[in-house]
């Protein structure tokens, strides 16, 4: 079966675990640092934190802003359901907000409407590596005072306005699972500008623990005392998750190269169909997660089953959290987002589809629609 998503691990990264293997202790280490300093240097950031998984990542910063019980954190309904447990665990409240039928994109109109007195923060979501309108988002938050928790889970890579995202903003969170552009088998990263926060977050995500600072090589000599001075949690990221990591970054060019060829040719292919309505992305400052596409005129699982009986598999990214029993609340109408939901439909897309996949994928598409 031509998969829809994959991570695309080799030998260079076995080579470099075998050396986390050799230092003989697997959780919080040097090759974290070492991982944590070559992110700053992709992003071009002030400070990393890299934690166990995105959505630990996003609960963390969450935290650390010390937002609870009785805050409300604004986010749109059409994300995967991690951004909304990572606002529950802290006690917060999810608010769930529209999209922009076109882009996917959080409606930051729709977000104005929802604020309250409760509001402490918005998470955007950079659906699909397409960057959301973040300078009329920062434009709204001068105005009201919440903070800005970006996830950028998709976003690896991609640009705004000639930046890379997760290079400026206020608190960017990032995903490194087993299908991310770049994987660390599982992992996820913090990325802000304020040194104290860097700090608190790095305390919080060991248990609270406090002990002398640590460099890469002073880890075999850190000493047993250390104090706990608040709540946290066992968030830290494993050496040999890091390990992973250290490679997949220098692979991270070359993945996105690709995944944008596909979705070019993509593009190319559908824009003829018209019962496929492509998303307006620029694949020249978007490196893309997922490509998902509009299917019209309710053909949308018609065209899933075609797919999957030609051993193809799709995706639908996501089921909207207000249709979750968890999250749901009477009453709450969403009109783009649940029209969208109904159109969705995710195309193979990752470093490893060859140029003969490419082509079935297309071929079968467009067969199905032909018939």
């Amino acid at each position: 079966m031509i998969k829809v998503s994959r991570g695309c691990l080799g030998s260079e990264e076995l080579e470099e675990v075998k050396s986390a293997f050799e230092y003989g202790y697997f959780g919080l280490a040097f090759k974290v640092e070492e991982f944590e300093e070559a992110l700053k240097s992709y992003f071009g950031a002030s400070y990393v934190v890299a934690t166990n998984t995105g959505t630990t990542a996003l609960h963390l910063a969450l935290d650390g802003l010390g937002i609870g019980p009785g805050d409300e954190v604004i986010v749109p309904s059409l994300t995967f359901v991690a951004s909304f447990q990572a606002i529950s665990a802290t006690g917060a409240k999810p608010v769930s907000c529209d999209v922009h039928s076109d882009t996917l994109l959080m409606d930051v109109g729709d977000v104005e409407r929802r604020l309250s007195a409760k509001t402490k923060a918005v998470m955007p979501v950079h659906y699909a590596g397409n960057p959301c309108d973040m300078d009329a988002l920062c434009e709204l938050r001068d105005r009201h005072g919440f903070r800005i928790v970006e996830d950028a889970a998709h976003a690896f890579g991609s640009t705004y306005k000639g930046k890379k995202i997760g290079g400026f903003g206020d608190i960017v969170c990032f995903s490194f699972d087993s299908i991310k552009t770049i994987t660390c088998g599982e992992g996820g990263a913090i990325i802000c500008q304020d040194e104290s926060l860097d700090k608190l977050l790095r305390n919080k995500r060991l248990l609270g623990m406090e002990r002398e600072s640590q460099t890469s090589s002073a880890w075999k000599e850190r000493g047993w005392r250390y104090d706990v001075t608040q709540q946290g949690f066992r968030y830290h990221m494993s050496n040999i998750n890091a390990a992973i990591g250290l490679v997949q970054l220098k692979k991270a060019d070359r993945f996105i190269t690709r995944r944008r060829e596909i979705c070019r040719a993509y593009d190319k292919a559908f824009q003829e169909v018209s019962c496929i309505k492509k998303l307006p992305i620029d694949y020249n400052v978007v490196a893309p997660h997922i490509y998902v596409v509009r299917v019209l005129e309710g053909r949308r699982d018609d065209l899933g089953l075609f797919l999957k009986g030609r051993d193809i598999e799709t995706g639908v990214a996501y089921i909207p959290n207000h249709f979750h029993a968890f999250y749901r609340e009477e009453g709450l109408l969403l009109p783009e987002t649940e029209k969208v939901f109904e159109e969705i439909l995710s195309l193979p897309l990752h470093f490893e589809i060859s140029d003969e996949d490419l082509r079935t994928v297309i071929d079968s598409v467009q067969d199905f629609f032909a018939a």
